[in-house]
């Protein structure tokens, strides 16, 4: 046999030998039962645990108490300055006269709410005065009202009701003659004439800026305290001539609206109807309008008005009108 010959049977000889070997140690079963009893587990932490018991308890905590007090109050306070000035030289071919006027307002309001009472109270102080040159210093307005109302609710919108009010001036009241030919005549003065009416009825809030008060008992008692300013004009306030004392028992309707028509603008007014049971031919009309614009945190564009038709001040309807441009302030601001 040659050499090549012995070498290629001895690579077939080895080669199907593996063959066979790798075909047996397939064949090779595994006992994995065995397998598990021979492993062996790491020990156990041989140090002892001891398991204590949760305890839950309370526990104190010092909490200052919160000194909150419950207010069923409000207050507003306004109060207002208005100046009016105008000046001109000796040779000023428009004509004109030098005049300086002062209107001043003071209003407080409170109102206690604690259902089912509620108690509004309400001063009101208005004072004007102007000066023209040549001229004595003359009153452009004049008012003290002094408000209060109690109150009981019914329902939602009702409510029993009962009021006390006064009002008077402070200063003089002259009426001037148009052709200055006659000296002023005193035609008022501080309680001549003076109001106080008490109330009683049923108020009525359809909603929250409106109120309407039906006061079924009302009397109002009319004092004339200077029996020397009586004259023809003013029939003297109801008032017999020489006498200082009036009584009415009547029926009157009072309407208030606060509210804010629009963004830094306010409407007020206050419309008072007053009917004698003994005279209805002597029925009193007062509409009380107040229009304020704000033009920034201080100052104010204020326009106010009244209406009044009183047969025993006047026949026929009177009326005044004022605008002014001032500081007024409202705390709370």
């Amino acid at each position: 046999m040659s050499k090549g010959g012995f070498c290629i049977i001895t690579i077939l000889l080895l080669f199907t030998g593996r063959i066979s070997w790798a075909q047996k140690a397939d064949s090779i079963k595994v006992d994995t039962n065995m397998i598990n009893k021979l492993r062996i587990d790491p020990p156990k932490n041989s140090l002892p645990v001891q398991n204590r018991p949760i305890l839950i308890k309370p526990e104190h905590i010092p909490v200052t108490p919160l000194n909150y007090e419950v207010s069923y109050w409000r207050k507003s306070l306004t109060v207002g300055i208005n100046l009016n000035q105008s000046a001109f030289s000796n040779n000023w071919s428009g004509g004109g006269v030098n005049s300086v006027a002062l209107g001043t307002n003071f209003d407080f309001k409170a109102e206690y709410n604690q259902q089912p009472l509620s108690y509004t109270t309400e001063l009101l102080l208005i004072y004007g005065i102007s000066k023209n040159k040549g001229q004595l210093s003359r009153k452009t307005n004049d008012r003290i009202f002094y408000d209060n109302k109690l109150a009981s609710q019914l329902s939602k919108k009702w409510y029993f009701f009962g009021s006390v009010s006064f009002e008077s001036q402070f200063d003089i009241g002259y009426q001037y003659d148009n052709n200055n030919k006659n000296p002023p005549l005193v035609i008022s003065k501080f309680m001549s004439p003076g109001y106080f009416t008490e109330s009683l009825g049923f108020e009525f809030k359809p909603v929250k800026y409106i109120d309407i008060r039906f006061g079924t008992g009302t009397a109002r008692q009319t004092f004339v305290l200077d029996t020397a300013i009586y004259h023809n004009i003013s029939g003297n306030y109801g008032v017999t001539p020489g006498g200082t004392f009036r009584n009415e028992l009547a029926f009157q309707i009072v309407s208030t609206i606060n509210k804010d028509i629009a963004q830094n603008m306010n409407l007020q007014a206050r419309y008072a109807l007053f009917i004698p049971y003994n005279n209805f031919s002597h029925i009193t009309h007062r509409l009380d309008a107040t229009l304020a614009a704000r033009v920034n945190r201080l100052i104010n564009v204020t326009l106010n008005g009244t209406l009044l038709y009183d047969i025993t001040t006047n026949t026929k309807v009177q009326a005044s009108q004022g605008l002014a441009l001032g500081i007024i302030y409202k705390f709370p601001n």
